[in-house]
């Protein structure tokens, strides 16, 4: 089968592939580095990592690249507040950021490209706009596009903007009076006093939000590319005049298929710092939660579905990722029969093809979860009767590979992940938010695998010896350091709390 996924466009399902040869060439705004980053932006970043992960699944090559917003009102405001250079204050944030990708186990594009890094290219785009007449100036030195100039525009919102008096850029400045169309959008702001500021062909100033998009997708992709994806919100006013400014430009169709991802409630809210349902990743770690179970929980519910994201639903997620843990270690570690049951390589095959069916129908991560958690019932019944077989564990664990390509739950980084944001809280002087089930999760983290290894073999050959006093010691010592032993009829097994 392929891919068919919802293309924002065109308002319907539709096949997705390439337009040439085998490499995906796609855009995902990526974060505006002027805070820590929320669920919600999560949730998105997340959407786009799966999809990246299943396109590669699929053998499909990637091109992806991701933006860096590291110039606008927000950071120049915040950054003046504490005396520092935007670019001292951006760098912090977006260290943040990447660690923060990290924690989730979301993959790295194949290029990441910062809006300061691009000055003088969109400079020269809007000097090409103004020469097509889509673009112009104001005595203020500020820079606009003329939307009257562009018929199309609002294709992608599907809006009517015929007789519009509202302004159409989304970060307004006080001096927009001066433009010759309310609806009229910013490319670039005039300097102001005490903000920073680049000299260009067009003249001194910044960029506006929009442009360096635009900019920077086709300085790498090419003037028409396969995919665009961001949150529901940027679909209007950002990617609308995204389209408008590059296509006033080019010509071209700029991008192909847009992929937008829904927000999410919070306890069944609007997240918001006023009603204190406004969380960071960094805020749930420091809470005690799991990385894994907030990477599964936000990946749980299909993109274009509103997930509402509560503490009960990341309570079940962790149950689920252990559920999954478990049921991998119990492959592993167990000591089977010799030879193979026919039916267990077939509940293999068919858990990857619901999966991968699952996913091809516009990435539907809830069916595909659900048919991985069919496997894994219906492969623990069995063993409890003895019908799974040590040659069919090598096509079961395959399975899980598969799954865990598309999910990276498996892989048990949660506390490496809590020991360095309870560090950074640490380092911040933010003690008071770190409770004691993150320093728990943490802790687990000061033993490395193999040091655990040594120790669990301690505790099993005391066992043998029936020196249950020596046993015991390694068992609270172990437990101590956040790591729990399970003694089965395999043997002794062991997992970081």
């Amino acid at each position: 089968m392929a891919l068919d996924l919802y293309n924002s466009l065109s308002g319907r399902i539709e096949e997705f592939a390439p337009a040439e040869g085998n490499t995906v060439r796609f855009y995902a705004c990526g974060p505006t580095v002027y805070d820590y980053g929320h669920i919600g932006n999560f949730r998105t970043f997340i959407a786009v990592d799966v999809l990246r992960r299943y396109l590669r699944q699929s053998g499909f090559q990637l091109l992806h690249v991701m933006n860096i917003t590291d110039v606008d009102d927000k950071i120049i405001r915040n950054a003046n507040q504490r005396g520092v250079p935007i670019g001292e204050y951006t760098k912090k944030y977006e260290q943040a950021f990447l660690e923060d990708m990290e924690t989730l186990a979301i993959e790295q594009p194949e290029r990441i490209s910062r809006a300061t890094e691009h000055i003088a290219e969109m400079a020269h785009f809007i000097r090409q706009l103004a020469d097509k007449g889509a673009a112009y100036k104001t005595e203020d030195g500020s820079w606009y596009f003329r939307i009257a100039s562009f018929p199309a525009y609002g294709k992608l919102s599907k809006k009517d903007f015929a007789g519009l008096i509202t302004d159409a850029d989304g970060r307004m400045d006080a001096d927009e009076y001066e433009k010759d169309d309310a609806r009229d959008f910013a490319l670039w702001k005039a300097p102001k006093e005490g903000e920073a500021s680049w000299e260009t062909e067009i003249g001194p100033g910044r960029p506006g939000w929009h442009i360096e998009c635009s900019t920077m997708a086709m300085e790498y992709l090419g003037q028409s590319f396969d995919l665009h994806a961001g949150g529901e919100d940027l679909m209007f006013p950002h990617h609308e005049n995204e389209i408008a400014q590059s296509e006033s430009l080019t010509g071209k169709t700029f991008a192909r298929h847009w992929m937008h991802v829904r927000f999410l409630l919070v306890e069944g809210q609007k997240m918001s710092k006023s009603l204190g349902n406004f969380y960071t990743l960094r805020d749930l770690v420091l809470l005690g939660h799991k990385p894994s179970s907030i990477r599964l929980l936000l990946a749980s519910v299909p993109y274009r579905k509103q997930l509402n994201f509560t503490f009960d639903g990341l309570t079940q997620a962790a149950a689920s990722v252990e559920r999954l843990r478990n049921f991998k270690l119990r492959l592993e570690s167990s000591r089977w029969e010799a030879g193979a049951n026919p039916e267990i390589a077939e509940l293999a095959q068919r858990a990857v093809s619901e999966m991968r069916v699952s996913l091809d129908d516009d990435l539907n991560t809830a069916q595909a979860l659900a048919a991985i958690f069919d496997l894994v019932r219906d492969v623990n019944a069995a063993a409890d009767h003895g019908k799974v077989k040590q040659d069919d564990i090598a096509a079961i664990l395959d399975a899980l590979h598969k799954f865990d390509e598309i999910f990276a739950v498996l892989a048990d980084s949660d506390a490496a992940h809590a020991k360095s944001i309870v560090d950074w809280a640490k380092a911040e002087g933010l003690e008071e938010k770190i409770t004691p089930e993150a320093a728990e999760m943490a802790k687990s983290a000061a033993l490395g695998d193999a040091q655990v290894e040594e120790l669990v073999a301690k505790h099993s050959e005391a066992r043998k010896a029936k020196d249950f006093k020596t046993s015991d010691a390694v068992r609270d010592e172990l437990l101590a350091q956040g790591i729990v032993l399970e003694n089965t009829k395999d043997g002794v097994r062991w997992k970081r709390k």
